[in-house]
């Protein structure tokens, strides 16, 4: 085996990344109290970070940062100043999902290597190639995938040089990560601001074939498909868990590297994966990974499944049994979590004790010296002491000026002057060469990088035009029927369409007026199939949620608009998409409140749009969501279920939230909102910056009642942007009830 995978681990708090240390992990990914995608985490804070570099980097074992959560506007400066302190220490990693945080990254801190997260969503070539256009060193790919995606991506990604990480271990997402809003819109939690409240996971009214808890997956587990991606040609196993405590990182992070121990030196996985039922889970699935999407990939209980698992294996899973079995664990736990804690206590991040010692006489040159128990280095300026200048090199300007050291792996614990001259004097600019060096060598640094400050960008130019209407469809039915209207309309691709291309490349090519619209999510076939009618019809304009088809658009010098889906919320995301892709505008995302909205300055010639009317996509999923609420004659999908299954059904949870189930020909299972999305407060809350605003006519069915057929509808909008007497009052007559939670929340 000439090949080693990293086995990457989770660090939800200090012990944790001791724990990971501890077990052998390759890398550890961890988020500091801020910009990070686990919230509820308990995190570290920057003060910390050297000393966990340190002691990582001493036991061969990296560290990612996460700031892997979408940037609003006001968060612009802090983090910048955030980037500024990363940059001056010897981290690994920085695992990014907002576009505006990967330009800025790849633009401006070239030193830091940059990880797309999996709040990306990145399931096809075009994202990759995406990706790469903006420096990403490695990406984290869809849960979703199965064996044979996951190694087609890895080759297209190595080809660019860019590593390739999937989760092995942990919890895992119904939905495809990144476009989630099911937290956003019933709690205010956003999941791509690292809230998520996991709503998905709570208690419902009893379906249909009986399930309490229709949305709830088991774990992931992929530790018998170790070889599987060994062959794939991954780079990277990564195990979920940054919210887990250490007993449960070491358990988990000591249970994959024994087996990976033996895989290199045997050939053979070792599938006992006991160790592995000791610590908190839901049951495991691989399903994803082997493509068997069943059933069985649910559980109805989001609790720990170990007792019952342990109860079972002995073959008796009564009450009695299961309440023995929880007793057994408990005691197993203890002494785990006490075999943990002795493994750590030897473990420290604790700075290192420096003491500093300036020497020097006038007319030589000034000596630092800086020693700790084990080591002694030594910088000399290049200019000589004098007698004259600014300030004397006292104590107190030594203290002022060497203050940075603070910020490293390193503390000062005295400063020593017994040898130097008093009342002496050396320019600043040489006290700053000195800082450097010393800096280079306290972070294993090879340069210094000075800090940076972005210039503010200019105030968006105001859109004296009125704003235009748009309006998006997703049936051959209703292009005549809109063909006519005043408003541009755009098409809904469905995520599987490559037994239709023909079909569709015939729909475009007829109404050359009609604007194609791609969803979120195109896998594979439906990849190249979605390349392959753009590369046909060569459309005047595109409306892209998906990178890869951006990326393909940008390479045929296509016009294209980034999608509501994309998470556009800041203005570096619209420079990025500008600059990077040749984007020519792009829909602000939902989430935003308006002052939100209002602080985003977009580029010269660029257009912005909104949508101001729609049913609320709370979650789309690679599974069947049928299985659990009203059953399905299959135990398992196969090719027909994507491109024939058409369903609905809904469920409610305890606090009686009614959620609504649609799977369309050709569409992936989505969850609605019980109510459409209207916004009409936007257009006085903030003038003239949008382009357009857009109303989803589609047929989604929720509890909004639209009591006027949809040409009538359409005039009910126009009025609306014609500004004319009574507009609002009409829609909200018309069109009730329904809800804008996320635009009066925010994230």
């Amino acid at each position: 085996m000439k090949k080693h995978l990293e086995l990457l681990a989770p660090g939800g708090d200090i012990d944790s990344i001791k724990a990971a240390i501890a077990a052998g992990a390759d890398a550890i990914y961890c988020g500091l109290d801020k910009f990070n995608a686990r919230n509820r985490a308990t995190n570290i804070v920057f003060d910390d970070l050297h000393g966990i570099i340190k002691l990582a980097h001493s036991h061969q074992c990296k560290i990612f940062l996460t700031l892997n959560i979408i940037i609003v506007e006001s968060e612009l400066p802090a983090l910048i100043a955030l980037l500024n302190r990363l940059q001056q220490t010897s981290i690994d990693g920085i695992i990014v999902q907002d576009l505006g945080l990967l330009y800025i990254i790849s633009h401006y801190y070239k030193g830091l290597s940059i990880h797309a997260s999996t709040q990306l969503t990145t399931h096809n070539e075009g994202q990759l190639l995406f990706l790469n256009k903006l420096q990403a060193s490695r990406v984290n790919l869809s849960r979703e995938l199965n064996i044979e995606e996951i190694k087609a991506l890895t080759v297209v990604a190595h080809a660019q040089n860019m590593l390739t990480e999937v989760f092995v271990h942990g919890s895992s997402c119904l939905c495809f990560s990144g476009i989630c809003y099911m937290s956003s819109v019933y709690n205010g939690n956003s999941g791509n601001r690292g809230r998520c409240s996991q709503p998905c996971r709570d208690s419902y009214k009893t379906t249909a074939v009986g399930k309490d808890f229709p949305l709830n997956l088991k774990d992931n587990s992929a530790f018998t498909n170790l070889a599987d991606l060994y062959n794939a040609g991954v780079d990277s196993l990564k195990i979920e868990g940054r919210i887990k405590k250490s007993h449960y990182v070491y358990t988990v992070v000591d249970a994959w590297r024994n087996h990976l121990q033996r895989f290199y030196s045997e050939g053979l996985p070792d599938y006992d994966t006991n160790a592995l039922y000791k610590v908190f889970n839901r049951g495991f699935t691989n399903g994803f990974l082997t493509g068997i999407i069943s059933k069985d990939m649910f559980i109805d209980n989001p609790r720990d499944n170990s007792a019952i698992h342990l109860s079972e294996t002995k073959g008796d899973a009564s009450i009695a049994s299961i309440e023995s079995a929880k007793a057994e664990i408990y005691d197993e736990r203890t002494e785990i979590i006490q075999s943990v804690e002795q493994k750590l206590a030897n473990l420290s991040i604790a700075k290192t004790p420096l003491i500093v010692s300036f020497s020097g006489e006038c007319g030589k040159r000034l000596t630092v010296t800086l020693k700790t128990s084990e080591s002694i280095f030594i910088a000399e300026s290049t200019m000589v002491l004098e007698q004259f200048g600014a300030q004397t090199l006292d104590l107190e300007l030594c203290k002022a000026r060497f203050k940075a050291i603070h910020d490293t792996g390193y503390v000062i614990d005295r400063f020593d002057l017994e040898n130097l001259q008093p009342g002496l004097f050396i320019p600043f600019k040489e006290l700053t060469v000195l800082k450097k060096k010393i800096l280079l060598h306290l972070t294993d640094l090879k340069e210094y990088v000075e800090p940076i400050t972005l210039a503010l960008l200019p105030k968006s130019q105001s859109n004296t035009a009125k704003p235009q209407l748009s309006i998006l469809i997703s049936s051959d039915n209703d292009v005549m029927l809109y063909k006519n209207q005043a408003a541009t309309v755009y098409f809904e691709l469905p995520n599987c369409f490559a037994n239709e291309i023909d079909y569709f490349i015939d729909l475009f090519t007829i109404h050359n007026d009609l604007i194609p619209w791609f969803p979120s999510i195109l896998i594979g076939e439906d990849y190249n199939a979605a390349v392959l009618l753009l590369n046909q019809i060569r459309p005047h304009r595109i409306v892209t949620n998906n990178t890869g088809i951006a990326f393909e658009a940008y390479r045929l010098g296509i016009r294209w608009i980034a999608g509501p889906y994309l998470n556009i919320v800041n203005s570096y995301s619209l420079l990025c998409l500008k600059e990077q892709f040749n984007c020519s505008g792009a829909f602000i995302s939902n989430e935003l409140h308006k002052i939100q909205i209002r602080s985003i300055k977009k580029p010269d010639d660029f257009d912005l749009f909104y949508s101001i009317f729609h049913p609320i996509v709370l979650m789309t999923s690679r599974q069947c969501l049928f299985h659990q609420v009203d059953g399905c004659s299959k135990n398992e999908m196969d090719n027909s279920c994507i491109k024939q299954c058409e369903k609905s059904t809904s469920i409610t949870n305890s606090k009686h939230d009614m959620f609504l189930i649609k799977k369309s020909k050709g569409n992936y299972h989505t969850i609605y909102n019980d109510t459409h999305f209207l916004n009409t407060e936007i257009l006085k809350d903030i003038p003239q910056i949008f382009t357009g605003f857009l109303i989803d006519v589609r047929p989604i069915h929720t509890k909004t009642n639209i009591e006027v057929d949809s040409l009538h509808c359409i005039k009910l909008f126009d009025d609306l942007l014609e500004n004319k007497e009574d507009s609002i009052n009409n829609i909200e007559q018309c069109i009730h009830p329904t809800t804008m939670y996320q635009y009066q929340k925010g994230i």
